[in-house]
């Protein structure tokens, strides 16, 4: 049996949340610290994260990895795989919607098998597992 990890990321807030800001630590890694508050959380721009955009990283990656394994597990190595992952957010109502777009390059496997393969990975990577109550819509680019 697999044993099992457990990764971490840490948030400090000051303030209320309309005029409060923050920062989010990548802490397993260490690897980066990202500026937040509720104005780029509710308005996309530059400079800060928010919590949809560090899940659209963790479910790009996610999925992209399930996806190389489970064309590699049919015998077919990609040579690349390029993910864009979307997620909507609503403020009041939350996440309701994961765009997912991938395009790939894979050796002897046609766009129906690549097509079949991509919409497993959409459903099965352990990320969209977490996420099954958020509607996802996949685009082969």
């Amino acid at each position: 049996m697999a044993r099992p990890t457990v990764s971490t990321a840490h948030t400090i807030w000051n303030g209320t949340l309309f005029e409060g800001s923050g920062q989010t630590s990548l802490e397993t890694s260490g690897v980066a610290t990202f500026d937040v508050n509720w104005g780029k959380r509710a308005e996309s721009g530059q400079g800060t994260t928010n919590p949809e955009e560090l899940l659209a990283a963790s479910l790009a990656t996610c999925y992209t990895m399930a996806l190389s394994n489970a064309l590699a597990q049919d015998g077919h190595d990609p040579a690349t795989i390029d993910t864009r992952a979307g997620v909507t957010f609503v403020p009041g109502e939350g996440v309701t919607q994961i765009n997912l777009t991938v395009t790939g390059e894979v050796p002897g496997l046609d766009a129906a098998g690549f097509k079949e393969k991509a919409e497993w990975a959409k459903d099965n990577c352990p990320i969209s597992m977490a996420l099954r109550a958020v509607p996802k819509t996949l685009t082969i680019g």
